[in-house]
């Protein structure tokens, strides 16, 4: 008989017989290959496995008092712990029956009495071998679901350090400062949490809908990088003529990332999301926005719950150029405006978010140290 492979380290097996002469023969067929454990009973077995390191495989005796072997059997797969431990029956006499009864159970072959070496041999080489295979392709696969896992946290690292460099870029040429950014993602989340449930809203906004628009939100302003510092960052009103170049900020952000998709060659989902707040956000529920004046449903929800948050952004943060409006005042202001600029469900949502939006705002308020970082850094962009 050649013996099994990796002779150094021996595998375990554990014989379960109340016999004295069946533990003793099959000790002496095994131990010249194998380590050996013995067990007089089921529940000797089970106290063993408890204590001890486990075996390879458990060479079971079917008929013995008080435990037999079917429930010594059905213990040990009902145990997560010795669950995935072969189980090969022993038994004198076994029917078609007690056959299926046995690998319902979980058993993985049965060998007959009076035990012929080779065949005992052979079989537990067998199911070791194929035990050993399933044990690797686990390890395998538990290894690729970690590598799947950890490359997707990179790609999202990747995307959000992407978005977070592109929506800097803009930042550093407007009056706009980093914290905007941050208040405008939790203004659109929260009130996409809100309204997941809502019957208009269901169907769009899911888990991973809601990621990827707080993913994209730090890109709706993009397109105010084409725009000339003369506009951009003119501290009165602007001209007739100068607001109409202000409004190309839409088109321009959204081209901009339709640029950068192509060039990547896929279609990457944040992306979609950001075109449509880009382009969409300044689009009023009555038609009356730009830039394609796009009314009611024709608006993407994402612009729509962008626009509310904008707007509300902008009336209460201070900015070089002005005070901060009251929270209250800017309450009544998105109020006002349900149903000529905003989407009046999502007002409503608003309504009922309204301290949540506060507590934002003041969390992620603008310091006074901002504020004058933000005014030197658009000093040094205005032209001498």
């Amino acid at each position: 008989m050649t013996p099994p492979d990796h002779q150094p380290d021996k595998k375990t097996i554990l014989v379960i017989d109340d016999t004295a002469f069946n533990l003793t023969l099959m000790s002496g067929v095994l131990k010249k290959w194998y380590t050996v454990k013995e067990a007089a009973s089921g529940a000797e077995a089970l106290q063993q496995l408890q204590t001890d390191p486990l075996p390879d495989l458990i060479l079971l005796d079917i008929m013995m008092p008080l435990m037999d072997g079917y429930e010594v059997c059905r213990r040990l797969k009902a145990d997560p712990a010795t669950a995935a431990i072969p189980v090969i029956f022993l038994t004198a006499n076994v029917s078609s029956e007690d056959e299926e009864k046995g690998f319902e159970l979980g058993a993985v072959d049965y060998i007959t009495k009076p035990i012929k070496q080779k065949v005992v041999l052979a079989r537990i080489k067998t199911h070791i071998a194929l035990q050993a295979a399933a044990n690797f392709l686990e390890d395998k696969a538990q290894y690729l679901e970690s590598e799947v896992a950890r490359r997707s946290r990179e790609i999202e690292a990747i995307q959000d350090v992407t978005i977070l460099a592109m929506a800097s870029l803009a930042e550093t040429r407007d009056n706009e400062t980093g914290n905007h950014i941050r208040r405008t993602q939790l203004y659109v989340f929260t009130l996409a949490e809100k309204l997941k449930t809502h019957p208009r809203f269901a169907n769009f906004l899911t888990e991973h809908t809601i990621k990827l628009l707080f993913k994209s939100v730090p890109l709706h302003d993009i397109g105010k990088v084409g725009i000339p510092d003369r506009i951009l960052l003119k501290p009165g009103k602007l001209t007739p003529e100068e607001f109409e170049i202000m409004k190309t900020h839409t088109t321009l952000g959204r081209d901009a990332i339709v640029t950068a998709e192509r060039r990547l060659g896929v279609n990457v989902d944040f992306l979609s999301y950001a075109k449509e707040v880009a382009y969409s956000h300044q689009e009023k529920w009555n038609g009356s926005g730009y830039p394609e004046g796009l009314a009611g449903d024709a608006i993407p929800i994402s612009a729509r719950l962008m626009a509310v948050g904008d707007v509300y952004d902008a009336l209460i943060s201070r900015r070089p150029y002005k005070e901060p409006m009251p929270h209250n005042q800017a309450v009544q202001l998105i109020i006002d405006g349900r149903g000529t600029h905003f989407d009046p469900d999502i007002v409503d949502a608003f309504i009922a978010l309204q301290d949540d939006f506060l507590a934002i705002s003041q969390q992620y308020a603008d310091s006074d140290a901002d504020l004058e970082e933000k005014a030197r850094m658009l000093a040094r962009l205005q032209p001498n």
